[in-house]
């Protein structure tokens, strides 16, 4: 794929506090940008500087919500070399997500290709300390410019990115969250699989009344039958019982999360048996009650790990591992981080080196 190259003749200032960088506020100089319509396919790939992008007030991501996106990162090693964690599988789950939302899929190689382009133009932007990165976001919207409801004609693919801070640059501390029994993030059938912005939409509510209540995270069951758990917040989860690893199997409502399954695949490596199945929110509370709910965690891109020290269920808090991290959350923190940042040998063949 032929890239253009139109880069800033005045690059801003970067960040030299990178204990200040916070998490999404912070943008490089530059952009990806690459447009699709019916007829012609994809077409003028190109790394500009960062900018609003235009759109027809009619564009069809603002009214029907046609848009999907990805979130990954690119890490700096000790020796200053730049590079990314299993970029593939976030390539080939935005695929999975356009299909499943009629929007135009796109050739993985030429995806990749885009990724590492403009994360070796903004290399610069990446941070050093450990725990840092460069977040990188790719999306693709509709933008018919027509207020009928069809199949799309027109799309914008962008890849913007954003060095962040470390995510426990206080350390590691575990959070409190609460069982949602109203309202239902996905079913099967529907989106739950797909990283789509509707999603995350929908979450808000039952996010604001867990904050209201001191909670910091929603843990998610099942729309159909209400009883069996799929995802926290906006991670997956994972639960250690009467000392078993297991986490809720994919079920076309769970995001297949690209964390969740590089855990799986190191422990079930170190010869450990995970396992994934329905989890009810019952068998979570009796393990709690009967002390065999020995850690919990949530799983996901931004955080590694989210270590859990408090569920809270129709109306009765638990505590889970006397509040504080466990071993097992621990452990698995350190090796997938050490992989990242390139602290240890990468034995999975996870790591794609930025040219």
């Amino acid at each position: 794929m032929e890239i253009k190259m139109n880069l800033t003749a005045a690059p801003k200032e970067k960040p030299t506090d990178e204990s200040k960088l916070g998490f999404g506020k912070v943008f490089t100089d530059h952009m990806f940008v690459m447009d699709w319509d019916r007829a012609t396919g994809w077409h003028d790939a190109r790394i500009e500087p960062l900018a609003p992008l235009q759109l027809h007030p009619a564009a069809t991501v603002l009214h029907y919500g046609l848009e999907i996106f990805e979130g990954m990162k690119a890490y700096r090693t000790a020796e200053g070399k730049v590079q990314l964690f299993r970029p593939t599988e976030n390539v080939a789950r935005m695929n999975r997500s356009a299909e499943r939302m009629s929007m135009p899929q796109m050739d993985p190689e030429d995806m990749l290709q885009a990724i590492k382009t403009l994360v070796s133009v903004e290399k610069d932007w990446v941070p050093h300390g450990f725990g840092t990165s460069l977040y990188i976001r790719p999306f693709l919207i509709g933008n018919d410019e027509t207020l009928g409801v069809h199949t799309l004609h027109h799309a914008k693919y962008v890849i913007i990115c954003s060095p962040s801070g470390s995510y426990y640059a206080e350390g590691i501390n575990p959070v409190k969250i609460m069982v949602e029994d109203e309202d239902v993030r996905a079913v099967r059938g529907g989106t739950g699989f797909a990283k789509c912005g509707g999603n995350y939409g929908a979450a808000q509510r039952a996010g604001e009344r867990a904050e209201t209540l001191g909670y910091t995270q929603v843990l998610w069951l099942d729309g159909v039958d209400r009883k069996y758990i799929e995802e926290v917040g906006a991670m997956n989860i994972m639960f250690k019982i009467d000392g078993k690893v297991v986490t809720p199997k994919l079920n076309g409502s769970i995001l297949p999360g690209i964390t969740r399954k590089s855990i799986l695949e190191l422990l079930r490596a170190e010869g450990k048996d995970p396992e994934e199945r329905l989890i009810s929110v019952d068998e979570l509370i009796e393990a709690a009650e009967n002390g065999k709910l020995e850690e919990a965690w949530g799983c996901g891109t931004a955080a590694v790990v989210s270590p859990v020290g408090w569920l809270y269920y129709k109306g009765k808090e638990y505590e889970i591992n006397n509040g504080k991290i466990g071993p097992t959350t621990q452990g698995l923190y350190d090796k997938l981080t050490a992989i990242q940042w390139g602290k240890t040998e990468d034995k999975f063949g996870w790591i794609v080196p930025v040219e």
